[in-house]
């Protein structure tokens, strides 16, 4: 088995430790005996068609979202929406979950657009919502429970249609108002949580790694990898939320 995962723009988004979710899904892949490769993906370098299993993209500022929105708008971007319509995985944090909707609304400039994976939207907002977040989710393996950390103002709105990565218990979420967070679409995730995601909670890179064997013909039975290292991160991270809440 075999697989390859596509960075996105790694020196431009790539805040708040987010390379350690691909370096977590390239450790998970290879426990199980699947190859796997990585490549970078830069401005103004193409997307071939089938290539890519995994798409990744982290955070960023303003100022490199405006160029990296310039890059995905058109071909690019048309590619990346197809693939994962065809049944790819791709995990986005932040600036990339916002850059996979339809627009980005920023205080004063041009609206930015979006891929459009995502049926949301997001407006900058006039709060900054940062601190430790839990996330009750169909992907938080046996207890539930994601658990992460946020950075943002931007207000992200999904629509009815669109089913949200789960609902906050502690932290802002989506917006703040709603109490969602993040969105899955078909075997893509966006979401606002850092630091990094997937080493505190691998059920969600396990369902990345599944969904791309699967797309491929393979139907994985995972064997069972010893997480108790990762399952302790997560349980002292969630602790640490509930006590600072």
């Amino acid at each position: 088995m075999f697989l390859r995962i596509c960075w996105l723009y790694p020196e431009l988004m790539n805040i708040y430790g987010d390379r350690g979710n691909v370096m977590a899904l390239v450790e998970r892949s290879r426990r199980r005996g699947i190859d796997i490769e990585v490549e970078a993906v830069n401005p103004d370098e193409r997307i071939e068609r089938g290539r890519y299993d995994i798409f990744f993209m982290g955070g960023g500022q303003d100022r490199e979202q405006i160029l990296v929105a310039k890059d995905l708008y058109g071909k690019k971007g048309e590619v990346i929406r197809e693939e994962i319509e065809d049944g790819a995985s791709a995990l986005v944090i932040c600036g990339g979950y916002q850059l996979f909707g339809k627009f980005y609304r920023p205080f004063d400039g041009k609206e930015i657009p979006g891929i459009g994976v995502f049926d949301a939207f997001t407006i900058a907002g006039k709060k900054r919502m940062i601190g430790n977040v839990v996330v009750r989710s169909q992907l938080g393996g046996t207890s539930g429970l994601l658990v992460g950390f946020e950075n943002h103002s931007g207000k992200t709105y999904i629509s009815e249609n669109l089913s949200p990565l789960g609902m906050v218990t502690i932290g802002n979420g989506n917006n703040g108002e709603d109490r969602t967070e993040g969105a899955v679409y078909k075997g893509a995730v966006g979401t606002y949580l850092h630091g990094s995601l997937l080493p505190k909670n691998t059920s969600v890179a396990d369902f990345l790694i599944e969904n791309a064997l699967t797309r491929r013909g393979n139907h994985p039975r995972f064997s069972q990898i010893e997480d108790t290292i990762e399952e302790n991160a997560r349980a002292q991270a969630i602790a640490r939320a509930k006590k600072a809440r």
